[in-house]
């Protein structure tokens, strides 16, 4: 399963340069439709902290379906503009969650 090349940089990147948008597009690996049925035993945002950073302009998942998991999740949300190549045109605001997950992380087990 692929996106359409044609169409990868408006639906999947956005806000991603053209040259890169279109390697992305060009690079694409398959992925099988068979990960849509795997069987998940337990959910580790049950039992683990999540942290979510709702991008704002994704044309993949929607925003409010973002939010409706993150709420479900118990998640720590941060948003963002941005396509769903945040982390190719907009790193920051990825890097800003990750870190502080760590910090978390690190602050409750001390």
């Amino acid at each position: 399963m692929f996106l359409d090349r044609t169409k990868f940089a408006a639906s999947f990147a956005g806000d991603v340069n053209a040259e890169t948008a279109a390697f992305m597009a060009e690079s694409q690996v398959p992925w099988g439709v068979e990960a849509l049925a795997g069987a998940i035993t337990e959910a580790a945002w049950k039992t683990k902290r999540a942290g979510t950073l709702v991008v704002t302009d994704d044309r993949m998942i929607p925003p409010a379906a973002q939010r409706f998991m993150s709420k479900r999740a118990g998640s720590t949300v941060r948003e963002s503009p941005g396509s769903h190549a945040i982390y190719v045109s907009r790193p920051a605001p990825v890097v800003a969650l990750i870190e502080q997950a760590a910090k978390a992380l690190a602050t409750a087990s001390h």
